[in-house]
């Protein structure tokens, strides 16, 4: 898909959804190559937004462009979008360089240079020599590596990232950082991530998209949005209300 240098990787124009009596409503511009964090309540609407950019919802109403390019009527799998979901979507039955090698071609019809970008691809997460391994015997962290593999062989770029810290240990989750950040930095892809933890934005975020009730509430510099103390919801993501816990 041509990518105008001039046009945004992501805009949303009013994208609006119904379900029942509950509307959410989408206005946002992301410019290319960058790391946005997607934060806010629990149930507020980061991970339909994601459903919205990557196809697998469709607005009533609006508009979704990437790179300039009108999304109506176009499948997920004709969107230069990867995703990245919290449950890594690894097939149990597979091995690592099988589920890795899904990116290339979903038959697996795979020739000996398509083994070989899964196997750099492995290797540029810290994973050569993992390829024989099945999923069943990979830590959480360890999974998250494979999916980015799988990810790296597909080559989209755009990449959502659904909450891709959750259940890691602290170290571990350091580490999955500085991976996605390193990436991020070679590829130059367009970087979205759902997080509940604002230590995820300084780690690796340039904007922060801030989501409540549906709608995007704040839109800000990562350092802007780290001082906030309105609205309420914000002040209380960041901590600076004690009564606030994590979800």
């Amino acid at each position: 898909m041509p990518e105008p240098v001039s046009a945004p990787a992501i805009r949303l124009a009013a994208a609006t959804l119904h379900f029942g009596k509950t509307r959410l409503s989408f206005d946002c511009t992301v410019p290319q190559g960058a790391a946005v964090a997607v934060a806010g309540p629990s149930g507020a609407g980061k991970s339909t937004l994601f459903n919205v950019i990557a196809g697998f919802e469709t607005p009533a109403e609006g508009k979704v462009e990437l790179f300039g390019q009108d999304m109506a009527g176009r499948d997920p799998s004709e969107r230069p979008v990867s995703v990245i979901f919290q449950e890594n979507n690894l097939f149990a039955h597979l091995s690592v360089a099988d589920n890795v090698g899904l990116g290339i071609d979903p038959a697996l019809r795979l020739d000996a240079a398509a083994r070989k970008r899964t196997a750099t691809a492995l290797a540029r997460v810290g994973f050569a020599g993992y390829e024989s391994r099945r999923p069943g015997s990979l830590s959480g962290g360890e999974r998250q590596r494979v999916a980015l593999a799988r990810i790296l062989v597909r080559n989209r770029p755009i990449l959502l990232l659904d909450e891709p810290f959750a259940a890691l240990d602290p170290a571990t989750r350091a580490d999955m950082a500085a991976l996605l950040g390193q990436l991020h930095a070679e590829n130059a892809v367009t970087m979205l991530f759902i997080t509940h933890q604002p230590e995820d934005i300084r780690r690796l975020a340039s904007r922060v998209l801030f989501i409540e009730a549906g709608e995007i509430r704040t839109d800000d510099p990562a350092e802007r949005f780290l001082d906030r103390e309105e609205p309420p919801a914000v002040a209380r993501f960041l901590g600076r209300d004690p009564a606030y816990v994590p979800s």
